[in-house]
């Protein structure tokens, strides 16, 4: 009984007698789910448009990072540099299209996620052999990111709020948002859901599947960069970043894997479920539980609602 007592009282024991702790934690979890939520969006849009889980989005995020910083290191201008990686996001989702959809099109979903392990590895290849495989620091200041904090008196307490924090949370919330109009809203959004309902009916009424996937592609590049800058300007830029870019994973079967808005739930309830797992279970049940607490949540998912949040149930007669 005690260990019950410890494990489903102490922590709300805890919550109410130091409410500044709890603001900040669910703060750091907002922070850390709109990130999430970002990370799972360019998975969301290539699946939308393809059908394919992009096992590569990850390895994206660290190559467009590590491209702003290699080139603002070789003396490129930071807001050229930026525009540069943009370009070379666009040059990637061409070649993609052109090198490795376009042969494999009315092949088998299994070919092409595989194809997506392949396209993993060239850039992992690509990136050491032009920017090496040492940790960089991104250049956060000189893109206008602000540095510091903001400690509020409030609850009894301390809140201390990190500048890059906000101004990741804006940056994000404000790219997820426009994105989700975009994609509703207009004509191409429609050509997508089209294309993800049937390419072959896509296909005739004059959509062309070549430039919906070129544009998918590079849109996935460019939340893949913004990602990049996020997650690098909080801790650095190297190859661990794509480890971090896997919790998009739990964050795609909680909202569904076709669900912008999916995306975004899924994204908040991963970033604030695991923080405050961490600081208040986490010395119940050992620390470090953040690692798993999130492929936890979504396994529980998977037993009671294998179709996500919002996603589609599928049913098919066999």
């Amino acid at each position: 009984m005690d260990v019950l007592h410890h494990i489903f009282v102490d922590p709300f024991v805890q919550m109410a007698q130091a409410p500044d702790l709890l603001v900040q934690t669910l703060w750091e979890g907002l922070v850390g789910g709109i990130l999430y939520a970002l990370i799972a969006l360019g998975f969301v849009l290539i699946f939308k448009a393809s059908g394919v889980f992009n096992f590569a989005q990850g390895i994206m995020v660290v190559f467009a990072a590590l491209t702003l910083v290699g080139l603002h290191e070789k003396g490129v201008p930071a807001y050229l540099a930026l525009a540069l990686t943009i370009l070379v996001m666009f040059g990637l989702a061409f070649s993609v299209e052109r090198l490795m959809l376009r042969p494999l099109v009315n092949q088998p979903d299994i070919i092409l996620f595989m194809a997506t392990f392949g396209l993993t590895y060239f850039l992992i290849g690509l990136g050491e052999l032009i920017f090496g495989g040492e940790p960089k620091v991104m250049i956060a200041s000189e893109l206008g990111l602000p540095k510091g904090s903001i400690d509020l008196n409030m609850l009894g307490g301390f809140i201390s709020l990190q500048k890059i924090d906000i101004a990741a949370t804006i940056i994000a919330s404000v790219m997820v948002v426009s994105l989700a109009v975009f994609f509703q809203k207009t004509r191409i959004g429609r050509a997508l859901r089209a294309v993800a309902d049937s390419h072959k009916a896509a296909l005739s009424v004059g959509i062309s599947l070549e430039q919906i996937w070129v544009i998918v592609w590079f849109t996935a590049g460019i939340v893949a960069l913004a990602t990049g800058i996020m997650w690098g300007a909080r801790s650095e830029v190297s190859f661990a970043l794509q480890i971090i870019a896997l919790k998009a994973l739990p964050v795609l079967i909680l909202g569904g894997f076709t669900s912008i808005p999916g995306a975004i739930v899924g994204g908040l309830i991963i970033g604030i479920g695991e923080k405050l797992g961490e600081f208040y279970w986490g010395p119940l049940l050992g620390s470090g539980i953040e690692s798993w607490l999130a492929y936890f949540i979504a396994l529980l998912f998977l037993l009671f609602r294998p179709q996500g949040l919002f996603g589609e149930r599928i049913i098919e007669r066999i």
